[in-house]
């Protein structure tokens, strides 16, 4: 059978991909404007230019005996939206590579390269650019190189002014030096440091609160202003750990307090048999959180499993190691204290006294 055009569908004026809402020529454009960015974030290893189809990487260029590779996804979550309100997305990148290296990081892994992927309906270049300058500064900042990424405009999938992002990293680590949290014991101790902010963890509640109360975001905040506290960017503790570990300073475990704040995440480096207990006034909590609580009315505990409260990263160390760790993380400009210890298990994972 052989389908054969009527007159009238001959007639018609010629589709294009561009009349469907996806400009191509933009999109190339796009590519050569954040090239100088990328370039940026080069380090050994980097192999190729942008643009290929994939990314390449020598991992020969790494200074590790054993190699194991580690990687990792994530997102901003609903924090873009705030972005998108604010009209303001020069740190929202700082923040998706942030999410995805300080979680590889926990492992003693260094990060090596990361990939993005950018999707809209209709492909603004000034936003893109701007946001993907963001993601470039967060893996120079790292230490790791942007190598690719996917920009991907889809009509009818977003409404006007809308994107989404997500990211890719993958890092090494000497098999010999893995932090798995295998050998915590009841008695060593937590060290948290601090969090610049929420981050980019329960801002599904932040908005809810900002629109049931009407809040002004550029109302004054701390010498600054409520918008712009709760997009300042995720804080990135790759180099600052990583230069901790090249000291051989004694670290049992990580974890990163994203989702789940303090309340889920500590215990989830430990062994059977293990919990957590915090001493809750041995940090000051940012004013952004005291904040947030009074005017949701927010449970303590509930304030602590949706929110960082102040703290971005665990440390679990032994007694003797934890004044050199303190030490360390105010050399690196990041305030740290010693926040709690972990207990036998007798029925809860985490205590707070």
């Amino acid at each position: 059978m052989c389908f054969k055009a009527s007159k009238h569908m001959t007639d018609k004026k010629p589709y294009t991909y561009q009349q469907a809402g996806v400009d191509i020529d933009a999109g190339n454009a796009l590519v050569q404007r954040i090239k100088p960015f990328i370039k940026n974030t080069h380090r050994p290893g980097v192999m190729g230019s942008l643009g290929g189809f994939g990314g390449l990487f020598d991992l020969s260029q790494v200074n590790c005996d054993n190699p194991v590779l580690v990687s990792g996804t994530d997102g901003v979550g609903t924090k873009l939206k705030l972005a998108q309100q604010m009209n303001d997305h020069s740190t929202i990148g700082i923040d998706l590579v942030a999410m995805c290296v300080n979680d590889i990081i926990v492992m003693g892994a260094e990060p090596l390269f990361f990939l993005d992927y950018y999707a809209c309906g209709h492909l603004n270049n000034d936003q893109a650019a701007e946001v993907i300058s963001g993601i470039a500064e967060g893996c120079r900042l790292s230490g790791c190189a942007l190598i690719g990424g996917e920009t991907a405009e889809m009509p009818g999938m977003y409404i006007q002014g809308d994107y989404d992002l997500a990211g890719f990293v993958v890092g090494v680590v000497d098999k010999t030096k893995i932090i798995d949290g295998r050998n915590i014991q009841a008695g060593h101790r937590i060290i948290g440091v601090a969090s610049s902010g929420p981050h980019s963890n329960g801002y599904s509640l932040i908005r809810r609160l900002i629109d049931d109360n009407s809040l002004d975001l550029t109302a004054d905040f701390e010498n600054s202003t409520l918008g712009q506290k709760l997009l300042e960017p995720t804080t990135l503790y790759p180099k600052s750990v990583l230069s901790l570990l090249a000291k051989e300073t004694p670290v049992l475990g990580m974890a990163h307090i994203t989702g789940g704040g303090l309340m889920e995440n500590i215990n989830r480096v430990l062994p059977e048999g293990l919990a957590v207990e915090i001493k809750r006034d041995s940090w000051p909590r940012p004013a952004i959180f005291n904040y947030l609580q009074e005017l949701g009315n927010i449970e303590e505990t509930e304030l602590l499993k949706t929110f960082n409260s102040g703290i971005g990263l665990c440390l679990i160390v032994p007694d003797e190691a934890v004044n050199a760790t303190i030490t360390h993380f105010e050399s690196q400009h990041l305030a740290a204290w010693s926040i709690g210890q972990i207990t036998p298990h007798t029925g809860q994972d985490v205590t707070l006294v």
